[in-house]
């Protein structure tokens, strides 16, 4: 087991005690029938397609939360870690464009397309949460797609059941569940508790896991537009 796989499951970090107050939400994200059919092999490519080009238009935003955490922070350290997140989604913007060519989708074909519901809604909230509270509000919200993911991959690319060989999804699981994004995982874990050392109090434990639950809905909200193929 990765080094880093343990980052996933403590719950003496920030990260994992928000996680623990929400574990029925966290299951249905992690075990949505979307992320089911990815291991499996069977989500339609239909649904698989239309969540391509949802999550390419859903980095934008993500890279623009990032960039608002520069503008949040208070000192040099934060600023500079938070132009490396912006710098690091911009990069898989680029890699997320030549995975879309492989599914025939063009460049165009994805800026072009509407934003779903799901999505204005989920990458909104992040963005409203950085705008109305503090860094570590915004990096809460933005815990559940950046850690979530990595666990999500890691479970099925080491979970026997996960079908391998012919399944169009693998590339998808092996990127996930990988030890480049398993480490972009732990870094995002650290610095969640790397703000909470100057932020955090008792009195906010209930705002951060509001926070972090309603991010983890609208997770679960955005794997349902995938499957739905809805806008």
């Amino acid at each position: 087991m990765s080094s880093n796989t343990v980052f996933l499951d403590d719950n003496n970090t920030l990260y994992g005690r928000m996680k623990a107050a929400c574990q029925e939400d966290w299951n249905d994200y992690c075990h949505h029938p979307f992320v089911q059919g990815i291991a499996d092999g069977s989500l339609p490519l239909a649904s698989f397609r239309h969540y391509l080009q949802q999550d390419y238009l859903f980095l934008i935003h993500f890279a623009r939360a990032y960039s608002l955490a520069v503008y949040k922070s208070d000192n040099l350290e934060d600023m500079r870690s938070a132009s490396e997140s912006v710098s690091g989604i911009l990069g898989e913007m680029t890699l997320h464009l030549a995975y879309c060519q492989e599914w025939g989708l063009t460049e165009k074909d994805v800026v072009s397309l509407p934003e779903a519901r799901a999505n204005m809604a989920y990458t909104r909230y992040v963005l409203e949460r950085g705008m109305a509270g503090d860094i570590l509000d915004l990096y809460t919200a933005l815990s559940p797609c950046a850690v979530g993911y990595a666990e999500i991959g890691y479970r099925l690319k080491h979970d026997p059941d996960t079908l391998k060989e012919g399944n169009p999804y693998w590339a998808w699981i092996e990127t996930y569940g990988g030890e480049e994004y398993l480490e972009g995982a732990r870094k995002q874990i650290e610095r969640l508790d790397h703000l909470a050392k100057s932020r955090y109090n008792a009195a906010r434990m209930d705002s951060l896991c509001q926070t972090f639950r309603e991010a983890t809905r609208l997770e679960i909200g955005f794997w349902q537009m995938g499957l739905d193929c809805s806008f």
